[in-house]
């Protein structure tokens, strides 16, 4: 089983980008939020396999390759006995141009629970790929624009495009295991991707907003949402309205993780239904 992904830290927003290429990535991003589906997340560029040809590696580790990372391993977080997740591998790769820096975090459930790490582990893998390799496009088109526009290639070197992809546990106990895998794009914000998993240990199956709030979740999670909101905007804060595109229902596959209150916070990714200057969008269901 492989177990892979990319997780990139300290991220570091290079120069504001010029009006016409920040607006032009802002109105794209409002639609892809609302068109977003399920084989978008399946779709992997054709040429993905071919990256890292393209890029340095300057240091790669993994459990089997690195003594001293396998220990530092061996502290983290141990679930029960047998379930943990930890970082399995991490590397940089850099060009002039381009600076990629990845952890990548597998899970590893034990005994019953192997079915459910593979295909988490393979969820996580797919989901690295994918951006990483959509990612590097679109900081090749931003050079292009930049370059079209007048920048220089000095002027670039010094953006210091960076593509980083992390993890982060948001809840772990016997029960429970709930993180995200994020990845992000220093020159722009407009294309984070926040990946979420909720793990049922008990039954080795993924948790549900239904398993937390019962048949009638939608309803329930609604009707907490629109309450929130309401006191929110009394607070000064700003959220769309239903026709521009504001929060209306959660959706059959929304995104939500388990916080150490053992709540599910249901998380609505930037643009989806405020400003973008509000970034995700996150409300905690009380149980």
């Amino acid at each position: 089983m492989e177990k892979s992904k990319e997780t990139y830290e300290n991220i570091v927003i290079p120069e504001e980008l010029a009006g016409k290429v920040q607006e032009a990535i802002d109105i794209s991003r409002k639609k892809r939020v609302k068109r977003l589906t399920r084989s978008r997340r399946k779709r992997v560029y054709q040429w993905a396999a071919g990256i890292a040809a393209a890029f340095t590696v300057v240091t790669t580790v993994g459990l089997n390759t690195n003594e001293a990372f396998a220990m530092e391993a061996q502290k983290l977080p141990v679930i029960g006995e047998l379930a943990r997740i930890l970082t399995v591998r991490s590397y940089e790769k850099a060009n002039d141009d381009l600076h990629i820096s990845a952890k990548i975090p597998g899970v590893d459930l034990g005994g019953d629970g192997q079915q459910l790490s593979d295909e988490v582990n393979a969820q996580i893998e797919r989901m690295t790929v994918q951006y990483e390799s959509e990612a590097v496009k679109r900081a090749e088109e931003y050079k292009e624009a930049f370059l079209e526009t007048g920048g220089t290639q000095e002027e670039w070197e010094e953006h210091d495009i960076r593509i980083d992809v992390w993890y982060e546990i948001k809840n772990q106990t016997e029960d429970v295991l709930s993180f995200t895998v994020k990845g992000t794009e220093s020159w722009t914000s407009a294309y984070a991707e926040t990946r979420y998993y909720n793990l049922d240990l008990k039954n080795n199956e993924f948790l549900t907003l239904e398993d937390f709030l019962g048949q009638d979740y939608v309803e329930k999670a609604n009707e907490s949402i629109r309450a929130q909101i309401d006191e929110r905007m009394q607070n000064g804060e700003t959220f769309f309205t239903s026709e521009e595109g504001g929060f209306e229902t959660i959706e059959a596959d929304q995104s939500f993780y388990v916080n150490e209150n053992g709540n599910p916070v249901i998380v609505f990714e930037k643009y989806a239904i405020a400003p973008g200057a509000m970034g995700e969008v996150e409300f905690e269901i009380a149980l």
